[in-house]
C-alpha cells in the first residue's frame, strides 16, 4: 500500500457520519454503488475490513484508524480553503465533540454560545457518559471530548476542567418512607434508586463510600437516560439519586428535594481532550469551554 486516496477516505468518513451507504451517497452527490465501490477498494488497498455493515454503520478497529486520518485530513483541508480565501470553499468548520449529559444540561451549551464565530463553526455533539467519551476520540468519531479520563488518548492533548459536584437527594415523602428507619448506610443500599443507564455507576460508588465498599446501590433501580428526566424522576419520588448541584440547589431551596446525607457529595473530575491539530476553530472552542468550566465547576484538586 503506497497511498490512501482522499476520495476513498472521505467516502469512509461520510458513511460513518451519515450512518448508511445510501445517506453517504446523497451527501456526496454520487450513487450508492459508487460509495460501495470506493469502500471496497479502500478495504482491498488496506487489506482490512474497515466497516461493520450494521445500521448505523460502525467502523472496525482498523476502520477507526483510517477514520481518524480521514477526519483529520478533512479538517486540515477546510483550514487550507479558509486561509486561501477561495470562493466556493467548504462550509463552516465542523467540530464533532463528545460530552456527558449532565454537562450538556448545565454549563456546556452556554459555553458553546460564547465561542467566537470567526471562523464559522458548526458543532456536532455526541452525548455519552463521561467515563466513555474518550472511546469516541479513539474511534475517530469526535475531535474533542469532555471526559473523566485524565490519561490522554493517543494523539490528543488533555487539560483539567474542574470538578462536577453531585448531591445525593430524594423527594421528602420518599426519604420519609425509605430512608428514615435506621442508619443511612443500611437503608440507602436497600432503597429504590434512579440511574442514568446501565453504565451509570455513580450511585453505586456513593453507596460504597457509606458502606466501606461492602455493597452498591439497590438492584431495584429505574433507568432514566436524560439529565432533566433523571432529576424529575427523583423529585417525583421514584427513587433517590445523585443530581448535579446546579439542578439540585433550586429544588432543595423550594423543598421539592431533601438531602438524606447532609454535607455529603460526589465530585467527578472532568477533563478536556482534543486532537493535536492546529485548527483555529478547535483552539477557540477549547479556550472558551475551559473558561466557562472554570466559572461553573469546582477547581480541580
Amino acid at each position: 500500500m503506497t497511498e490512501l486516496p482522499f476520495e476513498q477516505v472521505r467516502t469512509l468518513l461520510a458513511v460513518v457520519d451519515e450512518g448508511t451507504f445510501e445517506a453517504a451517497a446523497e451527501a456526496l452527490h454520487v450513487t450508492p454503488s459508487a460509495v460501495s465501490q470506493r469502500i471496497k477498494t479502500l478495504e482491498q488497498r488496506t487489506g482490512r475490513v474497515l466497516l461493520m455493515r450494521t445500521k448505523p454503520v460502525r467502523p472496525t478497529e482498523s476502520g477507526q484508524v483510517v477514520l481518524r486520518f480521514a477526519r483529520q485530513l478533512a479538517t486540515l483541508e477546510g483550514e487550507v480553503w479558509a486561509e486561501l480565501g477561495i470562493a466556493g470553499r467548504p462550509g463552516p468548520a465542523r467540530l464533532p465533540i463528545a460530552v456527558n449529559a449532565d454537562s450538556l444540561a448545565t454549563w456546556f451549551l452556554p459555553a458553546l454560545a460564547r465561542v467566537p464565530r470567526d471562523p464559522p463553526v458548526c458543532f456536532d455533539l455526541y452525548r455519552e457518559d463521561e467515563a466513555h467519551t474518550a472511546a469516541l476520540l479513539r474511534e475517530g468519531q469526535v475531535m474533542a471530548a469532555v471526559t473523566s479520563a485524565a490519561q490522554p488518548v493517543a494523539g490528543c492533548l488533555v487539560r483539567p476542567l474542574g470538578l462536577a459536584r453531585y448531591l445525593p437527594v430524594a423527594a421528602p415523602r420518599f426519604a420519609a418512607r425509605h430512608l428514615s428507619d435506621g442508619p443511612l448506610e443500611r437503608s440507602l443500599p436497600e432503597a429504590p434508586v434512579i440511574v442514568f443507564d446501565r453504565r451509570d455507576e455513580l450511585q453505586d460508588r456513593f453507596v460504597r463510600t457509606l458502606t466501606s465498599g461492602r455493597t452498591g446501590a439497590a438492584r431495584y433501580r429505574h433507568h432514566v437516560p436524560s439529565s432533566e428526566g433523571f432529576c424529575d424522576a427523583v423529585a417525583a419520588g421514584l427513587g433517590w439519586g445523585l443530581v448535579p448541584e446546579p439542578q439540585a440547589r433550586p429544588l432543595l431551596r423550594s423543598g421539592a428535594l431533601v438531602e438524606p446525607a447532609p454535607g455529603r457529595k460526589m465530585d467527578v473530575p472532568l477533563y478536556w481532550q482534543q486532537w493535536k491539530l492546529d485548527v483555529p476553530a478547535l483552539a477557540l472552542a477549547a479556550e472558551t469551554i475551559a473558561a466557562a468550566a472554570a466559572g461553573s465547576l469546582y477547581p480541580p484538586q
